[in-house]
């Protein structure tokens, strides 16, 4: 495995997090916002303890993730003696602040969820403009700088679903350790985009890659002509391996969230984490993912991660 310097003041991750949103239910289904059927918590013991001996330190979670369930299944997997060996990240649900109190009540509630006493990485999620302005108001500043100060929480960020001016002012307006943006090959100019990437190196600051395969649409659901185009280049690396490749090119991409929920996803993902290094895709490399992205361009109507974030 694997690792990068995400808080420079942390110890480094592991290139290849895991993100605790796409779990499957004990009905084989997938519904991330269902509050009612159970997990299959079996699954996700095997999935996860495979990738802590693969290495993996970094687990994702929040509050709502699989319909407010997610962060107590993950306060499960890890015994006491592993917790100084992983890092765990959730959020602050920034759109369900309605006072000041709501922010404390949030994070306490989750320490509570993971059975610990601090949480290594913590984010206000999901932020928009609108969230923005509201955790502002409320005061988020002060909440950070307490929190942190209080060890309750050691690194401080935050993820990101609005257009790029939103994200340059909410970029610049707080001393943050890191920040989680959309970053995969496709979305370049979407959300915060590859601009938002450069941005957030040029100030210091790491970034977590979420939706790196786009919801598993780079992964599985390439067109022939896109599939055909990368076999000529390298017939051994799937479309998944790509994709991560890319993201892992950009050195500044401390961390990835595949989202991966199956055994052979987990596998297939570790193999690929355990040698890939920063700037190491060729002139050719690069010239196929452009080719692939042209085609998809011409083919995206809507651009959509399958997160569930959107609804009801």
């Amino acid at each position: 495995m694997q690792y990068r310097q995400l808080d420079k003041n942390m110890p480094p991750v592991s290139i290849l997090g895991f993100g605790c949103m796409r779990f499957y239910r004990i009905d084989g289904s997938l519904n991330f916002m269902d509050s009612t059927t159970p997990v299959d918590e079996k699954l996700v013991n095997r999935l996860i303890h495979y990738a802590l001996e693969q290495g993996v330190n970094y687990y994702d979670t929040a509050y709502t993730y699989l319909g407010g369930m997610s962060e107590s299944i993950l306060g499960k997997q890890f015994r006491p003696s592993q917790r100084q060996n992983v890092f765990l990240a959730t959020k602050l649900p920034a759109w369900k602040v309605e006072k000041t109190a709501d922010m404390e009540s949030f994070l306490n509630e989750q320490l509570q969820r993971l059975q610990t006493d601090y949480i290594d990485y913590y984010l206000v999620h999901s932020l928009t403009q609108k969230t923005w302005n509201q955790v502002v108001q409320l005061g988020i500043f002060e909440f950070l700088d307490r929190i942190k100060q209080s060890g309750k929480v050691r690194s401080i960020g935050f993820s990101f679903h609005d257009q790029y001016p939103v994200y340059k002012t909410i970029l610049n307006a707080y001393p943050w350790d890191f920040c989680q943006i959309l970053f995969n090959y496709h979305d370049t100019d979407y959300q915060a985009g590859f601009q938002g990437y450069l941005d957030a190196i040029e100030k210091g600051i790491r970034v977590v890659s979420m939706e790196p395969l786009l919801g598993g649409k780079l992964a599985t659901q390439l067109p022939q002509e896109a599939l055909e185009s990368l076999h000529q280049v390298h017939p051994d690396w799937t479309p998944a391996e790509w994709a991560l490749r890319w993201v892992w090119n950009h050195e500044g991409a401390s961390t990835l969230l595949s989202g991966m929920n199956q055994m052979d996803q987990v596998e297939e993902n570790c193999r690929i984490a355990s040698n890939v290094l920063p700037s190491s895709l060729q002139k050719k490399e690069m010239e196929a993912i452009q080719y692939v992205k042209e085609i998809l361009e011409k083919r995206t109507r809507v651009r959509c991660t399958s997160c569930s974030y959107c609804m009801p």
